[in-house]
């Protein structure tokens, strides 16, 4: 089942039922072949979250480098107009805000590397702030080196907590901030933040991990697992090339 889930949003398919009934029971049963009706599998995919998680936060994940990029991203449940009459994730999903508006769902916080592999993931309301993963000592207790982030993770009080456990959180100042000396290296890095929106645009556009077609919790929470193993099996994902990182020299590529 893992395998069939991850397939299904590696080949970049948006509707389980005709993937797994058109391509799976017919062209690749001498791979499955003890494949259970489609309502039956529907209904055992809760079961394969555990498993599926360990199998990503063990096995697939990037390691550290030293330079790293994190951003939230929204997981809309319904449309802005069906928030009212929405019972699936009543109690659960929240409403948000983010640079395109108000949304009914989930965020979605990652933070990859320079190589675009995902260290870390973190799915939240979508009423909860952008800073608030980064205070779980567990979300960056294998992230070192530099963070670079957008505006929304600006505060003095997480900069001092991270840089104390040797991570450095790098960010544009606000309009009505005073001026404060930055290294070349972190005006170029922060040049190239836009990795990791590329990374959430391929999570959406190709591992199709935001829909609203979703009747359960459980089964939100297996889509958006093996979304994220999907993506971690893409042979090519956004990428920068550091040719040299030393005494805050920086060399891009």
């Amino acid at each position: 089942m893992i395998t069939i889930l991850i397939m299904l949003h590696l080949g970049g398919y948006k509707c389980l039922k005709h993937f797994y009934i058109n391509y799976i029971c017919k062209h690749c049963h001498h791979f499955f072949p003890k494949t259970v009706s489609y309502n039956r599998f529907v209904e055992l995919e809760k079961k394969v979250a555990a498993p599926m998680l360990i199998f990503v936060k063990q096995v697939l994940l990037g390691k550290c480098t030293g330079i790293n990029f994190i951003d939230s991203t929204p997981l809309r449940v319904c449309r802005n107009q069906r928030i009212h009459c929405h019972k699936v994730f009543k109690g659960i999903a929240m409403r948000g805000q983010c640079s395109m508006g108000w949304f009914f769902g989930f965020k979605l916080h990652l933070i990859i590397n320079e190589k675009g592999e995902i260290l870390n993931f973190m799915i939240t309301p979508g009423n909860v702030d952008d800073r608030f993963p980064l205070k779980y000592e567990n979300f960056v207790r294998e992230i070192y080196g530099k963070i670079v982030a957008d505006k929304g993770y600006i505060s003095q009080e997480l900069f001092n907590e991270l840089f104390v456990n040797g991570i450095q959180l790098v960010t544009k100042i606000k309009n009505n901030m005073k001026n404060s000396l930055m290294s070349m290296a972190d005006k170029i890095l922060l040049r190239k933040r836009a990795l990791i929106e590329s990374t959430n645009d391929e999570l959406k556009n190709i591992a199709q991990i935001e829909h609203s077609r979703h009747r359960s919790f459980s089964n939100f929470i297996v889509n958006t697992i093996a979304s994220l193993a999907a993506y971690c099996f893409f042979p090519k994902k956004p990428s920068i090339r550091v040719e040299c990182y030393q005494d805050n020299q920086l060399t891009l590529f």
